[in-house]
């Protein structure tokens, strides 16, 4: 599988700061089946070209379970199109290359991902029951859209074309983490299979990257059907939610919706989809981000801290608990991504705020990774869901700037139970709950780095499990508490 990704925006080289990825070298990544290549075949200042070259094995699909089932027909399962198509692996693999540029986000350059680009993107084989197929899903969210379509055999030109196109889409003026989500959802509905089970999460990825253009489109469920495989109970909510423009649509993580621990225990560790007689209504189901918010809070609350840093502070969920607490006289709210910001600021409704509401909250935009003279004289810094964001050999960089430099008199982290993550069906050994975390610690080794961090910087800790604890694996979440 082939995409290429161009513009030839001034200079064109930017294209790397937006994709995170050094044009000078070449990038390989595993993914689900296979390996994921990003190399750049031009990258002057004029024109720039990323290709991400997915190399699929398809003795892997067969073996891991990942391909078709083969039943019907006895040979599907080694004879089919998966590696060569683009399909759900491609999406999947995107996520896994360009989760920063996705999500919005460039450390060295943070004003270019909402730069508008002329750009160009070519899928190399795309499956479409038709050309005016590709046109009728792209070409409304303004794209000028050209097809080349493939005959079955050209040694036999009677039998006629096949299934399969090559697809050049241009737009002339679209910011890169958007076009990067119009691929990510349209190439599985185009293709009309998924290599992993459909289920509440994946609705919930749905809403993320489709809420921005989705509602509008007007085919909106025909694409909606297709990505959820006209799963009637994901399929008819996620429409309810897309036309009712649900801010519940903006985590597409895998633990966003937690299952009471006894709808856990019944799919654990099973091979078969968690399907109706699983599911637990709606309105039943705890979530597991609000468990770590409220137990941040209240934490706050019992150590009266009046000043308090949100660092990594997102939309401003834990903000607008912080702002219910009578004691807390001062938020600065800190995020790398201006969009987080400018989104923290709307949902807060910063700007009809009371004044004296208002002196209480600073949105800053700032990173966990470099001093900052403005994160000194707080009583306590929250750090929720923070640290897997960062690579394990810049934490030595956030200890040194909230520890030793700003040193507030608690900091609370919390991060992701990687022994619980055998409870999550979806995951395969070695995969992460979210595609942009860098890694993710047993108990044991976060307990490791609490107790260095706490000793190495004049805290005492403790930890204690965030969510529903089971036996021998514990809870889907941990904090720490340090206190100078």
């Amino acid at each position: 599988m082939l995409l290429t990704i161009t513009t030839t925006h001034q200079p064109a080289t930017d294209l790397g700061y937006l994709l995170h990825k050094n044009p000078a070298r070449l990038q390989t990544l595993e993914v689900a089946g296979g390996q994921v290549h990003i190399f750049y075949p031009e990258a002057t200042a004029e024109r720039c070209t990323a290709a991400v070259l997915l190399d699929i094995d398809p003795v892997a699909l067969v073996r891991n379970h990942r391909g078709p089932a083969g039943e019907g027909f006895a040979l599907e399962q080694y004879v089919n199109d998966r590696p060569y198509v683009a399909s759900s692996f491609l999406s999947a693999a995107l996520i896994k290359a360009f989760n920063t540029a996705m999500n919005g986000t460039c450390k060295d350059r943070p004003e270019l991902p909402e730069v508008l680009l002329p750009l160009q993107a070519t899928v190399a084989v795309m499956p479409a029951a038709s050309a005016e197929q590709l046109v009728r899903l792209f070409a409304p969210l303004g794209y000028e859209v050209e097809t080349a379509a493939h005959v079955l055999d050209p040694t036999v030109p009677e039998w006629g074309h096949s299934r399969y196109f090559t697809l050049h889409l241009r737009h002339p003026a679209l910011r890169l983490r958007d076009l990067l989500s119009h691929l990510y959802v349209l190439i599985p509905v185009l293709d009309n299979d998924k290599h992993y089970w459909v289920n509440a999460q994946e609705a919930e990825k749905l809403l993320h990257r489709g809420a921005a253009w989705l509602p509008q489109h007007p085919d909106r469920e025909f694409i909606t059907r297709r990505y959820l495989r006209n799963l009637a109970e994901y399929v008819n909510p996620t429409l309810e939610r897309l036309l009712a423009g649900d801010e519940a649509a903006s985590d597409d993580s895998l633990e966003a919706v937690l299952p009471p621990d006894s709808a856990a225990e019944d799919v654990a560790g099973s091979t078969e989809p968690a399907g109706p007689d699983h599911a637990e209504p709606a309105a039943e189901k705890q979530k597991l981000h609000d468990v770590r918010l409220d137990r941040v809070a209240e934490e706050i609350r019992r150590l009266g801290a009046k000043r308090v840093l949100d660092l990594g502070c997102g939309e401003g969920k834990l903000v607008r608990r912080l702002l219910r607490l009578p004691q807390v006289e001062h938020i600065l709210a800190m995020d790398v991504s201006m969009r987080e910001l400018q989104r923290a600021h709307e949902r807060l409704h910063v700007a009809e705020m009371p004044p004296r509401q208002r002196e209480r909250l600073t949105l800053a935009q700032g990173s966990v990774l470099y001093h900052d003279p403005r994160l000194t004289g707080y009583d306590a810094a929250a750090v929720v869901e923070v640290i897997e964001h960062l690579d394990e050999n810049r934490l030595a960089a956030f200890e040194q700037v909230v520890f030793a430099r700003a040193q507030p008199g608690a900091v609370l982290v919390t991060t992701p139970n990687a022994d619980y993550n055998q409870r999550y069906e979806q995951l395969s050994a070695g995969d992460f709950r979210h595609s942009d975390h860098r890694f993710e610690w047993s108990r044991a080794q976060f307990l490791a780095w609490a107790m260095g961090v706490a000793e190495r910087n004049g805290y005492r800790v403790r930890i204690e499990p965030l969510g529903p604890e089971a036996a021998e694996v514990g809870a889907p979440s941990q904090l720490a508490v340090f206190e100078r």
